[in-house]
C-alpha cells in the first residue's frame, strides 16, 4: 500500500513540472528579447560589425558558385569546397588580418603542394614496398621541422598560421597521393580554389567598406591617452571633494576608463602585426613605424597602473588628516590638471597628426608643481604632525609625482612619433604677430594669452609717471 506522503510528493512534483512547462514560453521569450537587445547594442556601438558580417556572406556566396555552377564544377569538382573553407577561415574583421591569413595560406599551400608532389615522385622510385615507408618518413620529417620552426618568435608572431597550413597541406597531398595517381592534378585544383577563395576575401575586404588595422591601432592609442587625462581630471575633483553632484555619474565613468588600458597589450600587438601586412593607405604609408605605437601603449599601461593605485586610495577608508589634504590640495590639483591637459593635447596630436607644443608648457607647469611639492614635504611643517595621518596624503602625492614622470615619458615618445612621421605644424601653434607689453607697469593692461617667458620688454620713460620714479 502506497503511503499518503509518497502520493503527495508525486503530486507536488507533477504540479512543479506543469508550472515549469507553463512558464517555459515566457522564459524563451525573455531569452530571445535579451539576445535581440544585445545584438542591437553591438550594432549601435560599431555598425562596421554588421557590414563585416554582410561582407563575409557576400564572399561565401561568390565562391559557392564554383560548386553550384556546372561548368565551374566540372573543372574543379569537389575541390571547389576548399574555396568556401578558405573564405570561412581567412576572412577577418580587419584588412591586415585578412591579408595576413590569405597570404599565409596561399604561400604555404603553394610550397607544401610543390614539396608534396616532389615527395610523392621520389617515393615512387622505391617500389611498392618502400613507397609508403618513404612517404611516412617525409611526412614525419616536415611535420617535426615545421612544428619546431613555429617556436621562433618572429615566425610565431607573423607566420604561425602559414606553418599550420603547410603541415596540413603537405600531409594531405602526400598521404592521399599514395592512393591517387593524379596527385599533380589534385594539388593544382586545391591550390587554385584556395587562391580564388583568398583573392575574393582580400578584394572584398579592401574595396567594400574596409576596416584598417593600422587606423584602429592609431586611434585606440590616442583614445587611451585621452582616457588617462580624463581620469586625472576626475580624480582631483573626487579626492578633494570639489565635484558637483550633477557631475558625479560622468566622473565615475571617467574613473573607470583606465581599466580598459591595463589589458590592452595583446590587442595592440595583434593590431600592429596585422597593420604590417596592409598596403599604404591615406596617412599611413608603407613601413609605418607601428613599433613606436607599441612603445606609447606600454607607457600608457605604466601610467594606468599608477592610476589604479590612486583609485584604491580613493576607495580606501583611511583618508588621513583633512588638514594635510588641504595643505597639498593646491599643488596636487595643479599637477593633475596640467598633466591631464598635456595628455589630452598628446591625444589630439596623434589623432590629427599635427605637432602641438602646448603640451610642453603643461608638462613644465606640472614639473614646477612637483618641485614645489617636494619642497613642501621636506619642510619642517610635518615634524609635529602625526605620521599615520600623513601617510595616506603623501602616498597620493607620491603617485601623482610618478604620473607626472610617466606623462613626460609619453610626451617624449609622441614627439619621436611626430618626428618619424613628419607631423604638420598646427595652425594654432604659430606665434602671434603682435606681442603686448608686460604688466609690470600698472598703466599697462595685462594680456593673459602670452605664455612665453622669454620676452624682452622695453618700457619708454614717457609711458607712465610711476615708472619714472625709478
Amino acid at each position: 500500500m502506497v503511503s499518503p506522503n509518497i502520493n503527495q510528493e508525486k503530486s507536488c512534483c507533477l504540479v512543479k513540472g506543469l508550472e515549469k512547462i507553463m512558464i517555459l514560453p515566457k522564459v524563451v521569450m525573455k531569452k530571445v528579447l535579451c539576445i535581440c537587445r544585445m545584438a542591437k547594442e553591438i550594432a549601435q556601438d560599431d555598425p562596421r560589425k554588421v557590414i563585416h558580417s554582410l561582407k563575409v556572406g557576400l564572399a561565401i556566396s561568390l565562391v559557392s558558385l564554383f560548386y553550384y555552377y556546372q561548368p565551374l564544377y566540372e573543372n574543379f569538382g569537389l575541390s571547389a569546397m576548399w574555396a568556401v573553407m578558405t573564405v570561412v577561415v581567412v576572412f577577418e574583421y580587419t584588412v591586415g588580418a585578412t591579408l595576413g591569413k590569405g597570404l599565409n595560406r596561399t604561400m604555404a599551400t603553394l610550397a607544401a603542394g610543390a614539396l608534396g608532389v616532389g615527395a610523392h615522385y621520389l617515393a615512387s622510385f622505391s617500389g611498392e614496398t618502400g613507397e609508403p615507408i618513404l612517404i611516412g618518413f617525409f611526412v614525419f620529417l616536415q611535420a617535426a621541422i615545421a612544428s619546431f620552426i613555429r617556436f621562433f618568435p618572429k615566425v610565431k608572431t607573423r607566420y604561425d598560421y602559414g606553418m599550420l597550413i603547410f603541415i596540413l597541406t603537405f600531409s594531405l597531398i602526400s598521404v592521399s597521393g599514395f592512393r591517387d595517381d593524379e596527385v599533380v592534378k589534385m594539388a593544382h585544383k586545391r591550390l587554385s580554389t584556395i587562391f580564388l577563395g583568398g583573392s575574393a576575401c582580400v578584394m572584398i575586404s579592401i574595396f567594400v567598406c574596409p576596416v584598417w588595422a593600422g587606423e584602429e591601432l592609431h586611434y585606440s592609442i590616442a583614445q587611451k591617452l585621452e582616457k588617462l587625462g580624463d581620469f586625472l581630471e576626475a580624480f582631483v575633483g573626487e579626492y578633494f571633494k570639489t565635484t558637483k553632484e550633477e557631475e558625479s555619474k560622468e566622473i565615475k565613468s571617467f574613473l573607470e576608463g583606465y581599466k580598459s588600458i591595463l589589458n590592452a597589450k595583446s590587442s595592440e600587438e595583434s593590431l600592429a602585426n596585422f597593420a604590417r601586412w596592409e598596403p599604404g593607405h591615406g596617412k599611413f604609408k608603407f613601413r609605418h613605424p607601428w613599433s613606436q605605437y607599441l612603445k606609447i601603449g606600454a607607457l600608457s599601461r605604466q601610467c594606468a597602473y599608477r592610476m589604479e593605485a590612486l583609485k584604491e586610495q580613493l576607495n580606501s577608508d583611511i583618508k588621513g588628516s583633512a588638514e594635510i589634504r588641504s595643505t597639498i590640495q593646491e599643488l596636487c590639483t595643479e599637477m593633475c590638471l596640467e598633466s591631464s591637459m598635456a595628455l589630452k593635447q598628446l591625444s589630439l596630436s596623434i589623432k590629427t597628426m599635427k605637432k602641438k607644443s602646448s603640451h610642453d608648457t603643461h608638462i613644465a607647469n606640472s614639473k614646477a608643481a612637483v618641485k614645489s611639492l617636494n619642497s613642501l614635504l621636506q619642510s619642517s611643517l610635518w615634524k609635529e604632525t602625526d605620521l599615520l595621518s600623513v601617510i595616506p596624503a603623501v602616498t597620493v602625492a607620491s603617485l601623482l609625482i610618478d604620473v607626472v614622470d610617466c606623462t613626460k615619458e609619453l610626451a617624449d615618445s609622441v614627439n619621436v612619433l611626430a618626428t618619424l612621421l613628419n607631423f604638420d605644424t598646427s595652425d594654432d601653434e604659430k606665434p602671434p604677430k603682435e606681442m603686448s607689453q608686460s604688466p609690470t607697469c600698472e598703466c599697462v593692461e595685462s594680456n593673459s594669452m602670452i605664455e612665453n617667458s622669454h620676452v624682452v620688454i622695453i618700457v619708454e620713460e614717457s609711458m607712465c609717471d610711476k615708472c619714472n620714479k625709478v
